[in-house]
């Protein structure tokens, strides 16, 4: 399908303002995208990514050198060339769990004063106008606040909109998320702004779902606090195996057959992790709070994710009866595979955990022990899963990498002190761990 080019701009140059930007202009628009981290636009420019996506180096690179790319550090420079401007930046949660929204509110101040260095008419004499897009995850009403502030501040005589286009990009899997999207969800109080974005979105093929403002918001909490609630449902059903000697990895086959229910995100394990979840969950909850009503369901799952990643500490203790001086590998420190994120990844707790009682820890993980040295910088951190598992008394797995799944338990076994293995993410195969001598524990299915 031919593509109606735009000129867009992507305000912050994180994991989703980075992969917006690479996409659409992938798709064939001229995008701008601005972020004031001067050093992190610099060594974008060199193909250094500030973090670790499949697929996002290339495609940077590749559009980059089209032309269909720039960045820029200044929301000016931005403004002056972009119609249509999508706000990407950070909405971290604050001491009371609701989110952040200073970062927001700052752009959408640098909005404004940047449209009041500009021209109010085109050499058409037609007024300026502006489209003014959350694409950042914020609490409802938020698109309120930023119409307000651009009222308020910004300059007459240009035209705008304000429009809500919530991402679901997974890390990892974030570039076809894009360009594959089960759905998009677009908030909007126009026609003319329902238009540009029937544009933007032309070449992709995914179900449109235009709504108000408001319910795009609530759509992107509701969605993920969802999402949430489906792996502590798993993983509360998991306990419940672990209890009577059921398989959780049957009951939720059985479970995810059943057309209303679905078998994504019935995958028992260690808990979910990531920035999203925690944060999106907290705020959904404080954002209830505020409004009055208590969303008491919410904090349940947020506290079966908590307890759920502990259960691998006394799974080990089982194990080892004493972990105080024991030596444990852990492999995997990511929340997922294909990210080297670690943010509220269940590894924290588990190793923190682990060394509260005393054990020693050596680790390894492909793309994520850099910035797990933040959080553990005295820890052992390996160059492969082997150097980890060395003297070993127990060999822990946190993250389902690929890689992982064909080591060789052969020769893991040999090396390590105790054959003792837990599979945190349910993903080895029990047959192998048999075969090579290990005493091995799943997650609601040790009979496996």
């Amino acid at each position: 399908m031919h593509v109606m080019k735009k000129n867009i701009g992507i305000i912050g140059a994180g994991h989703v303002g980075l992969v917006t930007a690479g996409c659409f202009a992938k798709m064939g628009h001229h995008v701008v995208c601005a972020d004031n981290d001067t050093k992190k636009i610099e060594k974008i420019k060199k193909s250094e990514m500030p973090f670790y996506e499949p697929g996002l180096q290339e495609m940077i690179e590749e559009t980059c050198k089209n032309g269909s790319l720039v960045f820029v550090t200044t929301i000016a420079e931005l403004a002056k060339k972009c119609d249509i401007i999508f706000i990407a930046v950070g909405t971290p949660s604050t001491e009371e769990g609701g989110a952040d929204l200073s970062y927001v509110e700052n752009v959408t101040v640098e909005i404004a004063k940047a449209l009041t260095g500009i021209k109010k008419e085109t050499a058409d004499g037609e007024k300026i106008y502006k489209l003014i897009i959350e694409k950042s995850t914020v609490p409802v009403l938020t698109g309120e606040w930023v119409k307000r502030t651009l009222e308020l501040m910004g300059p007459t005589g240009i035209e705008f909109d304000v429009a809500a286009n919530p991402e679901f990009l997974r890390e990892g899997n974030a570039i076809k998320d894009f360009m594959e999207p089960d759905r998009i969800v677009i908030g909007v109080e126009s026609e003319r702004a329902r238009k540009i974005f029937e544009e933007i979105y032309a070449s992709i093929k995914a179900p449109v779902i235009f709504t108000d403002v408001k319910s795009a918001e609530l759509i992107k909490h509701a969605s993920n606090s969802f999402l949430a609630l489906k792996i502590s449902y798993i993983n509360a059903i998991s306990q419940i195996c672990e209890r009577v000697g059921g398989d959780i990895e049957k009951v939720a086959e059985g479970m995810g057959y059943d057309k209303r229910i679905g078998r994504d995100f019935l995958k028992a394990g260690i808990g979910w992790g990531g920035s999203c979840f925690l944060k999106d969950v907290s705020a959904f909850i404080k954002l209830s709070e505020d409004i009055g009503y208590k969303f008491n369901l919410l904090k349940d799952v947020r506290e079966i994710n908590r307890e759920q990643r502990l259960f691998v500490v006394k799974k080990a203790k089982d194990l080892l009866w004493n972990l105080k001086g024991k030596e444990i590998a852990v492999l995997g420190l990511s929340f997922k595979p294909d990210t080297d994120d670690v943010r509220d990844a269940p590894a924290i707790d588990i190793i923190a955990a682990l060394l509260k009682e005393g054990a020693s820890v050596k680790c390894y993980d492909p793309e994520a022990s850099e910035n797990m040295k933040s959080f553990f910088p005295d820890i052992v951190y390996c160059e492969n899963p082997y150097s980890a598992a060395e003297d070993a008394s127990l060999l822990i797995f946190l993250t389902e990498w690929d890689e992982f799944k064909t080591l060789d338990f052969g020769r893991l076994k040999k090396i390590m002190s105790m054959p003792h293995v837990i599979d945190g993410r349910n993903f080895i195969d029990a047959k192998k761990l048999k075969e090579a001598g290990f005493i091995y524990r799943f997650i609601g299915r040790d009979k496996a």
